[in-house]
């Protein structure tokens, strides 16, 4: 390890996904000196087109869209001054139950083994000391979500490569929080109830169950610039509408779930590293 950077791997479904609940430690890392690393798996076909014309309506163009989320993309990781860009390049499987699930090279339909060796071909290249992806419900039952997390516990099974592996995830107490700020700004959102009995039951987890905090307010500025960049998706991006200074108290901490570790650091911990350095 002495003759090579400490490495980060985020593996993430979407362009504009690196942002939301990475973009924080992305930009803290970078600024450290960790050797950042971020493989996004779809093309990002599946979201708006040029003045939010939405998949399936008359002139959404999915190969236009992909090819405009990719310079999004690219001027994302410029702001989070991520290190390598690596794209898998499936196809946007869309929500779940589109017809975009089962199209011809969607990721959804992709079998895990084929894009998982893909995948473990970028781990052993790269050698990240920590891998970042979601956890097995995708954080919300995306489809393309839940196959990163298929795929990226697959690659690490057959690698072995990393010391320490994150499922990204927020604290129920924030999750209420950020209803809050919706209804604030006249989003129609269920209540959250913190005993699990809300229409949200599979969002997030309880304060107690999350093993990792990363204080990120530093950055809550590149986060946000780092969303912004990806302005055709702006419709769909809630917090770009709360400004940097509200977006960085609401945002300012990126939280996770430690499933696989060998370094014996103690939970919990205030970094992703940490064992580590």
């Amino acid at each position: 390890m002495a003759d090579r950077p400490l490495t980060l791997m985020a593996v993430h479904a979407h362009p504009d996904d690196e942002a939301t609940s990475t973009g924080g430690v992305l930009a803290r890392c970078a600024a450290e000196g960790i050797r950042t690393v971020l493989v996004t798996c779809t093309d990002g076909g599946c979201g708006d087109g040029p003045g939010g014309v939405k998949p399936g309506d008359p002139g959404h163009d999915p190969a236009a869209v992909a090819a405009l989320r990719r310079r999004e993309l690219e001027a994302s990781c410029e702001v989070l001054g991520i290190g390598r860009l690596e794209l898998l390049g499936y196809a946007d499987s869309g929500m779940m139950g589109w017809p975009a699930n089962t199209a011809p090279g969607s990721f959804w339909s992709t079998p895990v083994d084929e894009a998982a060796a893909r995948l473990a071909e970028l781990m052993l290249r790269h050698r990240p000391d920590v891998v970042v992806t979601y956890d097995e419900n995708g954080f919300y039952g995306h489809p393309d979500h839940i196959q990163a997390n298929r795929i990226t516990m697959a690659a690490l099974a057959l690698t072995g490569v990393a010391s320490k592996v994150y499922w990204t995830t927020a604290p129920r107490t924030m999750m209420q929080e950020f209803g809050k700020v919706m209804r604030e700004f006249g989003e129609d959102v269920p209540e959250l109830d913190p005993a699990g009995d809300s229409a949200m039951p599979d969002i997030g987890l309880p304060d107690e169950e999350i093993t990792t905090w990363v204080d990120t307010t530093g950055f809550g500025g590149q986060k946000f610039d780092s969303l912004a960049a990806h302005a055709s998706q702006g419709e769909n991006i809630f917090f770009l509408r709360m400004g940097k200074e509200r977006f960085t108290q609401l945002m300012g901490v990126e939280t996770f779930v430690r499933v696989h570790d060998t370094t014996g650091a103690s939970l919990p911990e205030d970094d992703l590293f940490a064992g580590l350095r």
